[in-house]
């Protein structure tokens, strides 16, 4: 079970990351990161006719590596928590018709993945799931087509643009056993700084990943040089640096926090502009990159801040700020032990 303290929850006995996958598209395969992705695809129809069935296939493709990773069948795994860019999690949703598993759709936009993997640890650590697949997805076409303006209209992208990843990450939680540990949870609280472009999403986010942070480091009195790293999901170069002046208004100068929005498509900012989002990326960098360096020992202790733009193209059009959420993860490499509260 786990303890609360202010807006974190502990856990005593970490749940743990039994076994991942990430698969990305063309773009993807570009990335410094892609030989750690499982699969990637030039097609990104995937096989499909349109670019939504296409991201169904891509979610589905890879919850099945996941358990085909782990060893397990669907009828081991008691919960799949999902959720990508479309409608009403159609992508997620569409997928699940292909795996016999309960399913519970979850919304964060670009902070899907973290708020998935928080609400399995929560379960799984409470006995009331014995293994949940957390996922999260996206698909540049189908979120340009949805959000934006169709491929075909050319419109010129912004400096302060992202480029919505195609990729796909997925995780198996177990109450125990070998792999990653989530030790902690801190789930966000709703901000809106006002902002009302749509091609400046970082800026958006970037006071929710604040907000969320400063609340982990004083529930549970952790100094940010005590971590390896800060993973943030999808400010881009835009967000990181206003996360940066925020926190720094609060006294806190970051040297060891990473982007994943950067990390994916570093080298690629003449088409990417300010770098990458979309629920696949921080989930494909977490499977791809992060957690294989935990596997590896290669870090210890790392927290990955997961942000999200609560906004919709209709909210979009009634001119409506944009207001955002970010959740943490706290994990641990494999056999660190979970250590107590400070005071």
């Amino acid at each position: 079970m786990a303890t609360r303290c202010g807006d974190t929850l502990l856990f005593a006995q970490p749940p743990v990351i039994a076994a991942r996958a990430a698969i990305g598209g063309k773009k993807e395969s570009l990335s410094p990161l892609a030989g750690g992705f499982d699969e990637l695809y030039s097609d990104n129809f995937f096989g499909q006719k349109s670019w939504e069935a296409a991201e169904t296939e891509l979610a589905l493709r890879t919850a099945r590596l996941c358990l085909k990773k782990a060893g397990t069948t669907e009828k081991q795994v008691s919960l799949a928590l999902a959720g990508d860019l479309q409608a009403q999690c159609t992508g997620s949703g569409y997928a699940m018709r292909g795996l016999d598993i309960p399913f519970a759709g979850v919304f964060g936009a670009c902070s899907t993945m973290a708020e998935a993997l928080g609400l399995g640890a929560c379960l799984t650590s409470a006995g009331l799931a014995d293994g949940v697949l957390a996922m999260a997805s996206s698909h540049f076409c189908a979120a340009e087509r949805q959000f934006r303006t169709p491929l075909s209209y050319g419109a010129v992208r912004t400096p302060t643009a992202q480029w919505t990843a195609t990729a796909a990450g997925c995780c198996l939680l177990r109450p125990t056993g070998k792999g990653v540990g989530v030790r902690a949870v801190t789930f966000g609280r709703v901000v809106d700084y006002q902002i009302k472009d749509i091609t400046n999403m970082g800026a958006a986010m970037a006071p929710a990943a604040a907000s969320t942070l400063l609340h982990y480091l004083r529930d549970t009195g952790t100094a940010p040089d005590e971590l390896d790293c800060i993973f943030t999901g999808d400010l881009g170069q835009v967000g990181s640096q206003l996360l940066a002046e925020l926190l720094a208004a609060e006294g806190l100068l970051l040297t060891n926090h990473a982007d994943c929005g950067c990390l994916l498509y570093k080298g690629q900012e003449k088409t990417v502009r300010s770098g990458g989002s979309g629920p696949g990326c921080c989930a494909g960098v977490l499977c791809s990159h992060i957690l294989p360096q935990l596997e590896g020992h290669k870090m210890r202790r790392v927290v990955f801040i997961a942000t999200g733009a609560l906004m919709s193209q209709t909210t979009f059009l009634q001119k409506e700020s944009i207001p955002a959420v970010a959740h943490l993860v706290e994990l641990r490499a494999p056999g660190e032990g979970a250590e107590e509260k400070k005071p």
